[in-house]
């Protein structure tokens, strides 16, 4: 598989024009504020979210200022969500660094959440960027309500087939699918192309979101079983399709265990070979091919190109990754 500086390689030039930008989109008078910001972009991840920005936007009517504009909003929201959810979720570590509440408490983070989002709705606004802005607020929007059906649903394991792909298709997904649809509306593609670039988008994050789940029924680098989402009570495909499997005594058996034993290795270690000898990794794997297969064939209606090339390179990149 190619690196994914091979993948960004007919946007490089924008993507480091665009690491300045956002740098700058960030900046504010209160030393504490830029201290921390700092603290955000030093740690950036891979760029994936610019990089789909930035290639759907070449795919159609090409790169101008409003794509690092819309690039910069996308990052700008969700980095708010980020350092929101490291609150919720009384979590101290992110990509291996410390989280900002983890450092400067609850009260900074939420405070520095709020103050990326204000920066990223500015940034639309100063420029009206009107489109791009309806475009990220209504992943955003998704982004919260999916989490909320998580929670609603965790607490009473009351999760079927669809009710997972709602929630993963509003979580996780809708980010990925506004990163496509920012891209083409921001070149200044019609209405039907923006729609069918952020469905494009959409495959490719439900693909991404199976695949890593599919991740949690191996084990870490130590060789324990992981079971993170199990010890989270969430119900991922690969569950779902074990217990569907499972005789009633059975089912009835693996979700006490999910509801009352979470927290117990062996207890996860046998949820994890009840899925695996179940056939729920090869049913999982087969879904997540059938949303990439469809995330390609609304690429293969555009014409070739190295845009094109590079996005198809950048879904196999997220969806057959091994970590």
């Amino acid at each position: 598989m190619l690196s994914i500086d091979e993948i960004k390689k007919p946007i490089a030039a924008e993507i480091d024009a665009f690491e300045e930008k956002f740098t700058a989109s960030m900046k504010s008078s209160v030393p504490l504020l830029d201290r921390i910001t700092h603290y955000i972009v030093k740690r950036k991840g891979k760029q994936i979210r610019p990089m789909f920005v930035f290639l759907s936007a070449s795919l159609c009517d090409g790169i101008n200022e409003s794509t690092y504009r819309g690039a910069a909003l996308v990052e700008l929201l969700h980095t708010a969500s980020l350092v929101h959810d490291d609150v919720v979720d009384n979590s101290y570590q992110r990509r291996g660094f410390f989280s900002i509440n983890a450092l400067w408490k609850n009260k900074i983070a939420v405070l520095v959440g709020d103050f990326l989002l204000s920066k990223g709705l500015l940034l639309s606004v100063e420029h009206n960027d009107f489109h791009l802005l309806r475009i990220v607020s209504e992943a955003v929007r998704q982004m919260s309500e999916g989490e909320l059906l998580q929670i609603e649903k965790v607490r009473r394991l009351d999760i079927d087939e669809a009710i997972y792909y709602d929630v993963i298709r509003q979580k996780t997904a809708s980010l990925i699918a506004s990163c496509c649809a920012c891209g083409a509306a921001s070149s200044g593609a019609d209405e039907t192309t923006v729609e069918k670039m952020r469905l494009f988008g959409e495959k490719i994050g439900i693909a991404f979101q199976i695949k890593d789940d599919m991740f949690d029924f191996g084990t870490d680098d130590v060789g324990k079983p992981l079971g993170i989402d199990i010890k989270e009570k969430k119900i991922t495909l690969p569950l779902i399709y074990a217990l569907n499997q499972a005789s009633s005594s059975d089912k009835k058996r693996m979700i006490n265990l999910v509801k009352n034993h979470n927290d117990e290795p062996k207890k996860i270690a046998e949820i994890i070979n009840f899925v695996k000898s179940t056939g729920g990794l090869q049913y999982a794997e087969s879904q997540m091919k059938i949303y990439q297969d469809d995330a390609f064939a609304i690429l293969n209606t555009f014409p070739e190109g190295e845009a094109r090339t590079s996005l198809e390179q950048l879904v196999r990149y997220t969806t057959e990754r091994n970590k």
